[in-house]
């Protein structure tokens, strides 16, 4: 009787040691999911900011320039529902305004457009990686909350089921392969 007892504390308390683990790591990727998240922001922003910074310096022509910076502003000022196009837009102001070298080179030979031109093309390179990070942190998540053990114990919590962030990020040619940035 007391060892039959013994045995069923023992696998109680392995069970919870189990879940607890398993709702720690749950926890674990969420976290790792919000500091991706920012880290996306923070690299569109930076993209859409140096975007923006580009399309007023005056050394594109005027219908470029139009088209960047609206893109740009777009992307900036955009809600969360609608982030994703707006920055598919701007993916696609810039291969439009940059799809070609001489572009790329016309803004070179602007004073200061030697350090605008290398801001811009880190930032449309960086994009593409903390979206990558974000969303194998989502698809990690995801995974782990499929499992029945969290469904039915309720490990997530009332955490929100997370959401991959899906947009065009293919740079512009002349931009991505730019040596030495």
């Amino acid at each position: 009787m007391t060892s039959t007892l013994i045995w069923i504390v023992v696998a109680l308390v392995a069970i919870g040691l189990y879940l607890s683990w398993t709702a720690g790591r749950l926890d674990r990727l969420h976290s790792r999911i919000d500091a991706a998240r920012a880290a996306l922001d923070a690299q569109l922003l930076r993209r859409a900011s140096v975007a923006q910074e580009l399309a007023t310096a005056g050394v594109l022509d005027p219908a470029a320039s139009m088209v960047l910076y609206e893109a740009a502003h777009a992307a900036r000022q955009a809600e969360e529902d609608n982030r994703e196009v707006a920055e598919s837009d701007l993916s696609q102001a810039l291969r439009a305004v940059f799809g070609e070298a001489e572009q790329v080179e016309a803004v070179q030979a602007a004073p200061g457009g030697e350090d605008a031109a290398r801001e811009l093309a880190q930032a449309v390179r960086r994009v593409p990686m903390a979206r990558r990070f974000h969303n194998d942190a989502v698809r990690a998540a995801r995974a782990l909350r499929r499992h029945r053990k969290v469904r039915w114990f309720r490990l997530a919590g009332h955490a929100p089921f997370p959401l991959a962030f899906e947009m065009d990020d293919e740079p512009p040619t002349a931009l991505a392969d730019r040596p030495g940035t």
